[in-house]
């Protein structure tokens, strides 16, 4: 908890003590209260305790000791990319995927001043998702661990010349003047999350239901594995939405996949295209199927 900024930490404290009392209600999330995973969480759940947390590791953890019922994290932004590492910490969290949000996002700019500035402090992926704007300016992006977490930095540096791009809602609560809104560079900016928890959803639920799954796996080592472990997808009429390639360990030797596809296991389709691939595999894993929340092309 004392890696957040001063300002910050009133309000942890008294989100966690909410949490305490309620685990099964709480949802973990990372960053500072006000962050964008905050909306999503309150979004998702909105009679949830949203229970803030300062990495990723660290919320996952939270749902593994009992202190949170679930947990929400971002996954991928429409304009920036997968999040870094989250391919990592997934399947290391031996948590099951059991929801998928998304949420719209729109970037505010905020300051103890009106500017001009001459530094911008938030989360990576924010700043990527507003470099166009902050190159027009002339305005050096500086990384922070969340978007939140800079305004409130900015809040407790008290520099006229430094903001934070973060959501509408920090500013409120660290009491910021707001100088700019929706500075996003695409219009259609969105961030997909998904929520986990300790138990995971019976496929067999989600009859009669548009489902996602979402699997890790690595092929066997031997010329054409891939495209002899994918071809059981189109075979079988199963879409895979998603595939992405990621190393494990510094030997870049062998590379794991993950994917998403529509439908779960019960399917008989998803049953053969999953057997299929399993055959062509070193290793193949369920991270979980859950309900799917907005339509795949």
């Amino acid at each position: 908890m004392d890696s957040y900024p001063a300002p910050a930490l009133a309000l942890v404290e008294q989100m966690r003590k909410a949490a305490a009392a309620e685990p099964a209600r709480a949802i973990a999330f990372q960053g500072a209260p006000g962050a964008n995973s905050h909306r999503a969480a309150l979004e998702w759940a909105p009679e949830c305790l949203p229970l803030p947390c300062f990495s990723f590791e660290d919320a996952l953890e939270a749902v593994n000791a009992g202190r949170a019922g679930s947990a929400i994290i971002p996954i991928e932004n429409s304009q920036n990319g997968r999040v870094a590492d989250i391919h990592f910490l997934l399947p290391e969290s031996g948590l099951s995927i059991v929801g998928e949000y998304f949420l719209p996002i729109h970037h505010t700019v905020m300051a103890v001043g009106k500017g001009p500035f001459k530094a911008a402090y938030s989360h990576p992926q924010a700043l990527g998702q507003t470099r166009f704007w902050l190159r027009e300016r002339g305005i050096i992006p500086m990384a922070y661990a969340d978007t939140a977490g800079a305004a409130a930095l900015v809040k407790e540096m008290d520099d006229p010349e430094v903001c934070a791009i973060a959501p509408s809602l920090a500013a409120d609560l660290y009491g910021l003047q707001v100088t700019d809104r929706d500075i996003e560079d695409a219009a259609d900016n969105m961030t997909r999350f998904v929520i986990l928890s300790r138990e995971q959803i019976d496929p067999a639920t989600l009859s009669g239901e548009t489902a996602m799954t979402t699997f890790i796996f690595e092929v066997k080592n031997i010329p054409a594995a891939l495209y002899k472990a994918l071809g059981g997808f189109a075979t079988n009429g199963v879409n895979m939405t998603k595939l992405e390639s990621y190393y494990e360990g510094a030997s870049f030797a062998a590379s794991m996949f993950y994917a998403d596809i529509v439908g779960a296991p019960g399917d008989p389709a998803v049953d053969r295209a999953l057997e299929e691939l399993a055959f062509h595999c070193k290793e193949l894993r369920i991270l979980g199927s859950y309900r799917q929340s907005r339509p795949r092309p």
